[in-house]
């Protein structure tokens, strides 16, 4: 039988622990799983990683291979040792997995339902996951709702398919939502992959998003800001009354609790004066400038 270096196939030391040779492993297996990786010869570089770790991974195994090498299994002395009666997992003919926990282990690198092997029983590959940006609205992402895409099912295809999904209230800029089973199809047979959509929200000619808060510049002329006011704002919800502080200045924000994105912690708006002053294009709103100046005993740089 030809030697085979198991801590090489893992690339562990030969005194490894018991968990770094875990987390060789578990890298490689998904890394080679033909599931996942469709380039030649990762079938095979996937057997030899499994057929390391079951011999490295239990103890008694892997003293009978640092010791007798790639034959350990065979010979009268490890029947004396109790390995005749030994039932590992093994990678068979068929491709598929037998005995062992292998199907724990995949279930938690590749979720739940993941059967290792059911694929390669049969010959039929999952499809590819389809990742695309989704652009919406301000408005879309604060309602929510339901929203008819469409996009190509696979790269450089002619046909395009028509999808209606469910945008979550208060979904965020660059959440990704996951449609299950609307990926590329399988070209063998297999399950579709899934589709993962990114949410891009556009520019709003009112609004800007600053996380879950909602920020709106709102002007006000000299005498609002000096007196105060009471003035109707939008709000992505609707127009609210705001009772402007006497004496604001502008870049001072005002917050509306509550009125920002949805969500289990909604975000609020935020209000930002600025204070427009209105032009002197005539000599009366010229004369009444330099009359405040003049009433005035105001020097904005006090600093």
């Amino acid at each position: 039988m030809k030697y085979r270096d198991y801590y090489r196939t893992l690339g562990v030391a030969r005194d490894a622990d018991a968990a770094a040779i875990k987390q060789a492993y578990r890298q490689l297996a998904r890394k080679y799983h033909p599931d996942v990786n469709e380039e030649a010869g990762s079938e095979e570089k996937f057997k030899e990683v499994n057929e390391a770790y079951e011999v490295l991974k239990d103890p008694d195994k892997r003293k009978a291979y640092d010791r007798f090498g790639s034959d350990w299994k065979h010979g009268q002395q490890f029947e004396e040792a109790g390995f005749g009666g030994y039932r590992g997992a093994t990678y068979g003919d068929a491709g598929g997995f037998s005995g062992g926990d292998f199907s724990d282990f995949f279930e938690s690198i590749f979720g739940s339902g993941f059967d290792p092997g059911s694929a390669h029983r049969t010959g039929r590959r999952r499809g590819a996951d389809q990742q695309l940006k989704l652009d919406i609205t301000l408005e879309e992402a604060f309602r929510g709702g339901n929203k008819t895409i469409q996009f190509a099912p696979s790269p450089g295809s002619a046909q395009m398919k028509k999808l209606k999904i469910n945008i979550p209230r208060g979904v965020g800029n660059g959440q990704k939502i996951r449609l299950a089973g609307q990926g590329q199809v399988s070209t063998s047979g297999g399950e579709a992959g899934d589709l993962y959509l990114e949410m891009n929200i556009l520019p709003h000619r009112l609004f800007r998003l600053d996380g879950k808060d909602v920020v709106l510049r709102l002007p006000l002329a000299p005498w609002e800001a000096a007196e105060g006011a009471t003035l109707k704002v939008p709000t992505l919800a609707g127009d609210v009354d705001l009772k402007v502080t006497p004496g604001i200045q502008s870049g001072q924000k005002m917050r509306l609790k509550g009125k920002g994105m949805p969500g289990p912690k909604p975000g609020d708006q935020l209000v930002e004066i600025m204070i427009q002053t209105p032009p002197a294009d005539s000599e009366e709103a010229k004369a009444f400038y330099r009359d405040m100046k003049a009433r005035f005993d105001f020097n904005p740089r006090s600093f």
